[in-house]
């Protein structure tokens, strides 16, 4: 998409373009790869801050100057306003009348470093392809994000796309100014031929996967995503791009048949919990959390199916088990959560099992208001017995705390706790009766 000057314009007007700084992370190659990060955001469900399991995804670019900010023009005419030859740049404290222009005496040095105070002054009598390039390098010697911009904004206008491209080829911090200038102004176009002249494949696969975020009917999407599979990626990045059409693919079926149900009103869960939003285009991990909500009982061989999800996306153990639990907890559906737990071996026996650690699954359940002899359940089953003490005292699991001090021996630590119990309950006549037993040896 071609941006006309005044669009250029806007860049520098608008709040809602950032300016150019040496150490922004690549948001594209982010959003490539939001299948993954989305189920690696897993502690947004869980307030969890100790998951070192999972995979962060993260870039940084190499420092070329100093930092700068959007502002230091009042706005992009100011600083490039094309001024005729026979007009006049007024100057702060001279009689009306008296006003000359200087800036055709102004030196490539000088222009930048008027520039660069948000001073008014003229580029277009740069006409010469070696005066502009002087003032690209005058630019760039300042180290000033936001005049190198002005500059490439004024030589993007002025020269052909094939000599701009040629020149900043060999000028690698002028040509990343480019591409972000380009990137926040959305010009896909001019960003494209750049990265096709560069020959730089996988820079130029990844912004036309960009493309897919402009489309909003979700068909169209879908058909879009599913042209970007055999783009130049890595083969991880492939990857990502598979799971994405495939989640927009499967969320477009979904989204159709609850849409349905919600409106025949004839399915429980929906008239108890009516949806709040659509589910397409949303992460994977709203994907899984929204199935294992509304159909979490369904048969795997169902797209909507969460064991389905799990399977299709390689879903982790752990991951899959910390969404589960959110979504069955919200709803108070504690068999479910029991059952999450349970394993059975080859001899029958069952026994409960967790692989996010049975300290989290007391934090979570606490959080959707358990009942006491469930969480009192589940905070039994910490096996420190120091963190199961601490969580029986934070959640107020009593007898875990009298049965856990009794096991300990600590006779000190259990008549402490005898003051945060209510008088005369079942809790202190168990805690009274504990301390006067003679077959405890008691170690204080």
């Amino acid at each position: 998409m071609n941006r006309t000057k005044g669009d250029e314009e806007e860049y520098w007007n608008s709040s809602k373009f950032k300016a150019f700084t040496f150490d922004d992370e690549d948001d594209e190659l982010s959003q490539l790869k939001e299948s993954k990060r989305a189920v690696n955001s897993l502690r947004d469900f869980v307030d969890d801050d100790d998951d070192d399991d999972l995979e962060r995804v993260s870039w940084s670019g190499e420092p070329v100057g100093r930092r700068t900010r959007l502002g230091s023009f009042q706005s992009l005419s100011d600083a490039l306003s094309d001024i005729p030859a026979k007009s006049y740049a007024p100057e702060l404290g001279r009689p009306k009348g008296e006003y000359r222009d200087y800036s055709n005496d102004w030196s490539p040095s000088d222009t930048v470093r008027r520039l660069r105070k948000g001073k008014v002054c003229s580029l277009e009598r740069f006409r010469s392809l070696q005066d502009k390039l002087q003032l690209l390098e005058e630019a760039v010697s300042m180290h000033d994000g936001n005049v190198i911009t002005a500059v490439l904004i004024f030589l993007k206008r002025t020269l052909s796309k094939e000599i701009l491209f040629r020149e900043l080829e060999v000028r690698q911090v002028a040509l990343r100014h480019l591409i972000h200038f380009l990137k926040e102004i959305g010009d896909q176009k001019l960003l494209l031929d750049l990265f096709r002249f560069l020959d730089r494949t996988e820079e130029l696969a990844l912004s036309q996967y960009r493309e897919h975020l402009n489309i909003q009917d979700p068909e169209k999407r879908k058909e879009f995503l599913k042209t970007c599979i055999g783009l130049p990626f890595s083969a991880e990045d492939s990857a990502h791009i598979q799971d994405h059409y495939t989640l927009l693919e499967r969320q477009i079926i979904i989204e159709a048949n609850d849409r349905h149900l919600e409106l025949a009103g004839q399915t429980e869960i929906f008239r108890k919990h009516p949806r709040k939003a659509s589910i397409l285009n949303m992460p994977l991990v709203t994907t899984l959390f929204y199935s294992c909500f509304y159909h979490y009982s369904e048969a795997e061989g169902t797209f909507s199916s969460p064991v389905n999800l799990k399977k299709t996306f390689k879903i982790p153990d752990k991951q899959y088990v910390l969404t589960a639990l959110a979504a069955r907890a919200k709803l108070r559906a504690w068999h479910d959560v029991d059952a999450l737990f349970t394993t059975k071996n080859w001899l029958g026996y069952t026994k409960k099992r967790a692989p996010i650690g049975f300290h989290r699954v007391v934090e979570i359940l606490h959080k959707n208001s358990a009942p006491i002899q469930i969480l009192q359940e589940y905070v039994n089953l910490v096996e420190d017995v120091d963190t199961k003490l601490n969580l029986a005292i934070k959640f107020k699991c009593h007898d875990v705390v009298i049965d856990t001090c009794r096991d300990l021996k600590d006779r000190q630590q259990l008549l402490a706790y005898r003051s945060k119990v209510d008088k005369g309950s079942a809790e202190e006549e168990k805690i009274d009766a504990t301390l006067s037993s003679s077959q405890i040896r008691w170690k204080n």
